[in-house]
């Protein structure tokens, strides 16, 4: 292809407009770079998604059981999704997004990765909010819960994602595991020690763990977090 830059989508949403769009730089040959904005957040490029990638690695390691039955929250590009799925454990993976037309784009497979989790049987997608979700009673209890939606527990996409990220919050999320569940979330940047330790005033064990990963952007590396607590 020739472009250096396309719109794939661009939606209103109540969380402001969202825009899939696609490109190319010099530097990096024919390579696609996918790239996702909300409103004035930046929330995800298809460059470097190693922390996303590890949500799902660390998240899954600290459970030996098996049947797994899964929910993810937060859709993205699809990373932590499909490299939940590479666990043969894993029974059935349930997906939460509520903005629909991010379930779209995988859907019609607009981006790279629709076409892996459309042809998962264990994959399914909704069109929901998750924080909504948690403040109801379970329909059915998960073994392992993976978060990826806000950029960190005090930068939020919208101030009533907040109230989560508070031991209430978390006690209602804790309904929702099977005993010896295992919760894990993303946030960017190195892991904070307040937010560590109020995962561990609600479950008896939680950690904050550094991802550092290359980024080719600006030559270096960067740093994600994965938080993990287990029931």
């Amino acid at each position: 292809m020739s472009f250096f830059y396309e719109q794939l989508d661009f939606q209103p949403t109540p969380l402001g407009d969202l825009m899939l769009r696609r490109r190319r730089m010099p530097q990096f040959g024919d390579t696609d770079i996918y790239e996702v904005k909300l409103g004035e957040h930046f929330l995800m490029t298809s460059l470097f998604h190693e922390a996303e990638s590890q949500l799902a690695i660390l998240g899954l390691k600290e459970i030996k059981r098996e049947p797994l039955h899964v929910m993810v929250g937060g859709l993205g590009l699809g990373y932590t999704a499909v490299e939940a799925l590479k666990d043969p454990r894993i029974a059935s993976l349930v997906i939460i997004d509520y903005l629909k037309a991010v379930i779209g784009w995988h859907e019609s497979e607009l981006v790279p990765l629709g076409k892996t989790l459309n042809a998962d049987p264990r994959c399914s997608l909704m069109n929901a909010d998750f924080f909504e979700l948690i403040r109801n009673e379970p329909i059915q209890k998960m073994d392992v819960i993976l978060l990826d939606i806000d950029h960190t527990p005090t930068h939020v996409l919208h101030r009533s994602n907040s109230r989560f990220y508070t031991e209430t919050g978390l006690n209602e999320l804790k309904k929702h595991l099977k005993p010896d569940g295992i919760f894990a979330m993303w946030a960017d940047g190195a892991p904070e020690d307040f937010f560590t330790e109020r995962l561990r005033s609600v479950f008896p064990r939680a950690e904050g763990h550094t991802i550092e990963f290359a980024n080719p952007i600006t030559g270096g590396t960067s740093e994600g977090a994965v938080y993990t607590a287990r029931m």
